[in-house]
């Protein structure tokens, strides 16, 4: 699955080029990809019964920013007279759901298929236990060993292809009535302990800001499915300094409305999301 000859950006494109449903990616997704300095691939596991063949891979990039995303990548025979399809996901949570989709080829009676697995996802298990192991990035959610301890040798393997540190890319700010988005942001927060009148007074004086999604994931908070994105809104006062809010949007709440809370620092915000993901707060 490694060609020390091929490109990451080739890589990526023969990639998106073969997915059934690359155009389901998010746009975010495909405009990190683009920075992609280096890449890894490896087999992630494999089922072989009687007519059904199932892989997944994981294909994890380094960026330019000095960060590491990974594409999860399914590849069957399910399609007409037993062609091979590719599907992408960005989440290892959803590959699993969607091996588990594919259905079982009819036997005949008496037929003793022989099958084949490697870490496999069984189709005919119970949905459950199938998911039962829960995958997850700094959420607090139970993580399997084998991924965290796989992805490690990943990152190993694509930091050591880089052969001088990265130079952080310098920010891009928008002058677009960065005051009022800042007031906005304030304002739609939800969580008692949000940025009070000080930090309010100070970006009054902002004339431009940058947005970025810092973190995005799926998981499970309480048997209910959640999901969690944290945007840091970067801001450019008059004065030459620059100030973040750190938003985290969530719906990790008793009746799954989505709900945003908003942080003056980082490390709060993701102290925040891994409450919630423990389960450790209401409302």
């Amino acid at each position: 699955m490694n060609d020390p000859y091929e490109t990451s950006e080739t890589h990526l494109e023969r990639l998106l080029g073969r997915a059934l449903n690359s155009f389901d990616l998010p746009d975010t997704v495909i405009e990190r990809l683009d920075s992609a300095l280096a890449h890894a691939s490896s087999l992630r596991s494999s089922h072989h019964s009687a007519g059904l063949h199932r892989e997944t891979y994981r294909h994890t990039y380094l960026l330019a920013d000095s960060t590491a995303l990974t594409l999860w990548e399914l590849v069957h025979n399910t399609g007409r007279d037993g062609a091979e399809q590719h599907e992408l996901y960005t989440d290892e949570y959803e590959v699993r759901l969607a091996a588990s989709r594919l259905r079982r080829p009819q036997r005949k009676d008496g037929d003793e298929a022989a099958v084949t697995s490697v870490d496999a996802f069984d189709p005919t298990a119970d949905s459950d236990a199938l998911f039962e192991s829960r995958f997850e990035s700094g959420l607090g959610v139970s993580l399997d060993p084998s991924f965290e301890s796989d992805l490690a040798a990943d990152l190993e393997l694509l930091s050591g292809l880089l052969t001088a540190p990265q130079t952080p890319l310098p920010r891009v700010y928008l002058p677009d009535n960065s005051a009022d988005h800042a007031r906005r942001v304030l304002r739609r927060a939800e969580n008692v302990d949000r940025p009070g009148e000080e930090v309010a007074g100070a970006l009054r004086a902002a004339f431009a800001h940058q947005i970025t999604q810092v973190f995005g994931r799926n998981g499970h908070v309480e048997g209910k499915d959640a999901g969690f994105t944290l945007y840091e809104h970067a801001f450019l006062l008059l004065d030459g300094t620059e100030t973040s809010l750190w938003e985290v949007e969530h719906t990790a709440t008793p009746d799954g409305r989505h709900m945003c809370e908003v942080y003056a620092s980082q490390s709060a915000a993701r102290e925040a999301m891994e409450l919630r993901a423990r389960g450790q707060v209401s409302g």
